[in-house]
């Protein structure tokens, strides 16, 4: 019989608001990991079903980066008129 033993991983989860509304969810330290939801439940509900699949499809060892901090940077661009 097989002893498996559970981990608790944490992962940083990135969620914007597109111009519809829709909530998306990125998780940087995994490849391709990303959701949308209608609420901030739903879409907090499908990460962390995406993060399982994601795991499971990708069997290499992952290391969760530690969170440092997020800032706005603004930049002026000039356009044609």
């Amino acid at each position: 019989m097989l002893n498996m033993e559970k981990q608790i991983m944490d992962f940083n989860v990135f969620i914007e608001q597109d111009e519809d509304g829709i909530y998306v969810a990125k998780v940087p330290e995994l490849d391709g990991c990303y959701t949308q939801g209608k609420t901030l439940e739903e879409v907090i509900e499908r990460i962390r079903e995406a993060i399982e699949v994601c795991l499971e499809a990708d069997k290499e060892e992952v290391n969760p980066m530690r969170f440092v901090g997020m800032q706005k940077v603004s930049i002026e661009r000039s356009q044609l008129v």
